[in-house]
């Protein structure tokens, strides 16, 4: 089957990644995951669950009602301990009011901010949280500072600041209790130095380690509801992790991570490189299809093309497609080593692969009893190409497209069996190391003069009087030995398996 230049698609798009959770949108997050109107509430889908588990991670803080149901206890604490105050005659009567300012601000500030809330939700929260501090400090001075309940309001105090804000915003906090504590005693210094009565430590005391209590269990329900999240996410990140495996089988491995990495956007683009491009197909592929069943067809099929990607990954070079039993391959993008180089690993890859379909063509006769010769036939040229992304908006396909692949193509179709053909260009750039012939010119349909094309005899080191390697596959004759892979103590059974088959063709032919 003669391989051709085909620009058939294979989708490279990416993933689309999980959009950073910002604080700021909160509230727009909590919106979306809620119904629309007049829609049926369906499953949430991976981007909006994606979306809401990122938010959960990076926004350690309480819900909206689980965080007012903490303020306004905390607030109940302070109104409660001024009442007990009033009731046994440590504040007058007057106080009253205070008492009743304590637990309607913040219900007035929760409706005052909410419009706040829902468009700026931590400097919203951060501000409430001031104003708090300055309340808290003014009502611990009010009623005494005396070491226990100033201790016990403190606690109450700090908590309700943690919760609500971060380090920064905890820091701030504080400073604006300490002002308002010292502000309030600087115009109302009479309460300071009286000893509260027992009702009002009793009260303080009994709040305070209510609050404590509810505080906790919604910490608690916090911290769950994230350790839920994260099992969630990882066990995402796990099925994410094996689509990408799974995609990653359709696409080059150089391609693959870039794309990931993030090195390079996925649209429709395409540059001018210089290329080494490769095309191989298999003779007597056609005729064996007409013999064997589908099933052991495809096992020659996969086994043939699982060892030339093999070889192709292992010198670099880019796996384009494959179409049918053939496969075009091409060196020098995304990754390159430089023309020179790049031009010996593709000629290396081309002679690794007529070897390697040696070892396979006597294990198909062993294992399937497949008497047919399939042999390789190689193109190789270098030149500039158009390499990029080709194809729509929705369905992409990174390849590589121009004369010189028309060329390459041209080359291979031209080739005999096991012949590995070079355009003058390539074998310029590898003759120093690549032994080669001329073979004259070839009619290439596409180019108006006669193409010079060189045939690949091997590498030089191997093609000496010291030859490192041996094929050797006849009808009912098959030998073939790498001395770089020979092992030593090995030698012996070699020797007499050599003698042997010796004496059996010399008794046999004469």
């Amino acid at each position: 089957m003669t391989a051709t230049p085909l620009n058939k698609p294979t989708t490279a798009r990416r993933a689309p990644a999980a959009k950073p959770a910002k604080l700021e949108a909160e509230s727009k997050a909590q919106a979306s995951a809620e119904p629309s109107a007049g829609k049926p509430a369906g499953k949430p889908s991976p981007e909006k669950k994606d979306d809401r588990h990122s938010r959960a991670l990076t926004q350690v803080f309480l819900p909206a009602a689980q965080e007012f149901n903490v303020r306004m206890l905390a607030y109940i604490t302070f109104a409660a301990t001024f009442t007990a105050g009033t009731l046994t005659g440590f504040h007058s009567l007057y106080w009253t009011a205070a008492t009743v300012g304590l637990l309607v601000w913040p219900l007035l500030l929760q409706l005052l901010t909410r419009p706040a809330r829902e468009r700026f939700p931590l400097p919203t929260r951060q501000l409430i949280t001031f104003f708090d501090a300055l309340i808290f400090g003014a009502c611990i001075v009010v009623l005494g500072l005396d070491p226990l309940l100033t201790l016990l309001l403190l606690i109450l105090s700090c908590a309700s600041f943690i919760i609500a804000g971060k380090l920064a915003a905890f820091s701030t906090a504080i400073l604006a209790l300490i002002a308002g504590g010292a502000a309030t005693y600087h115009y109302v210094p009479e309460f300071v130095g009286q000893t509260p009565s027992e009702p009002m430590l009793l009260v303080g005391a009994g709040l305070t380690g209510l609050y404590v209590l509810v505080s906790s269990h919604y910490m608690i329900l916090l911290a769950r509801s994230l350790r839920k999240t994260q099992t969630e996410l990882h066990a995402q990140s796990e099925e994410y992790k094996e689509i990408s495996r799974q995609l990653s089988k359709y696409i080059a491995p150089q391609v693959w991570q870039i794309i990931f990495s993030g090195k390079k956007d996925v649209r429709l683009e395409s540059t001018r490189k210089r290329l080494v491009v490769f095309f191989s197909d298999l003779e007597g592929f056609t005729r064996l299809t007409d013999e064997l069943e589908p099933e052991t067809l495809t096992i020659i099929v996969n086994q043939y093309l699982e060892e030339m990607a093999r070889i192709a990954m292992d010198h670099g070079g880019t796996i384009d497609k494959f179409i049918g039993d053939s496969v075009m391959v091409f060196f020098g993008d995304p990754d390159t080593r430089g023309t020179r180089k790049d031009a010996l690993a593709c000629v290396t890859m081309a002679l690794a692969m007529r070897r390697k379909l040696s070892e396979l063509r006597r294990r198909w006769r062993k294992d399937l009893g497949i008497e047919t010769e399939l042999s390789m036939r190689m193109g190789i040229n270098t030149g500039f190409c158009t390499v990029g992304n080709f194809g729509s908006e929705s369905r992409l396909d990174y390849t590589i497209m121009g004369r010189e692949v028309n060329l390459a193509s041209r080359l291979e179709s031209s080739a005999g069996p096991n012949e590995i053909l070079i355009s003058k260009t390539t074998h310029e750039l590898v003759r120093q190391v690549v032994s080669s012939r001329h073979k004259g010119e070839v009619r290439a349909k596409g180019f108006a003069s006669p193409v010079p094309v060189y045939e690949v005899q091997g590498l030089r080191r191997e093609l000496g009087e010291q030859s490192l390697f041996t094929d050797v596959d006849l009808a009912g004759f098959s030998m073939q030995f790498d001395t770089d892979r020979l092992r030593s103590y090995d030698k012996e059974r070699i020797l007499t398996a050599l003698a042997k088959a010796h004496k059996h063709i010399k008794d046999r032919m004469l």
